[in-house]
Parts: C-alpha cells; sequence; structure tokens
C-alpha cells in the first residue's frame, strides 16, 4: 500500500496538521521533502498546500487523468479534482 517514491497525481492521506486524515492529490513535487498538495476544496489549485513527505502516508493509486493534465500543462479545475477524489471514497 505504501511506496518510497513520489508522483504527480498520486493520492496521500495527511498524517499530521490540521487537515489530519484527509485525502489529497500531489500537484507538484517541490524536493525531496516537500511536495504541494491540492484536494480542491479546502486547498485548492490556485493556493495549494506545502507538506513535508514524512506528514503524508503515500498510497499506490496514481490518477493517470490528473497525472497527464498536470504534467501536460492543460487546464484543470477544483471541481474536477473533487470529483476524482470522490470515486476513491
Amino acid at each position: 500500500m505504501l511506496s518510497n517514491n513520489l508522483n504527480v497525481g498520486q493520492v496521500v492521506k495527511v498524517s499530521a496538521g490540521r487537515d489530519e486524515g484527509r485525502l489529497f492529490f500531489i500537484v507538484k513535487i517541490v524536493d525531496e521533502n516537500h511536495v504541494l498538495i491540492s484536494d480542491g476544496r479546502k486547498r485548492k489549485l490556485d493556493r495549494p498546500k506545502l507538506k513535508k513527505v514524512k506528514h503524508l502516508k503515500k498510497y499506490n493509486v496514481i490518477n493517470d487523468q490528473v497525472k497527464n493534465k498536470i504534467l501536460s500543462g492543460e487546464e484543470i479545475t477544483d471541481s474536477f479534482l473533487r470529483a476524482e477524489l470522490t470515486k476513491l471514497d
């Protein structure tokens, strides 16, 4: 269930902080210790949350649609992220 490497579009669960227990997508990898996460609700794409990797539970679920849209620079909306996360619940 856990993976060592991170990818854009990967689903993570926050294990520390005020967003604890919530699911997010990784939208950008900043460096080996930090990533930007967004869920389209509280943490929208225009203001993603900078999180330390050690405070995230990483899942082996990578949403290819989210990944491809982010990497290609295609327009992606908060409602699209919300819909994709709802499919996982």
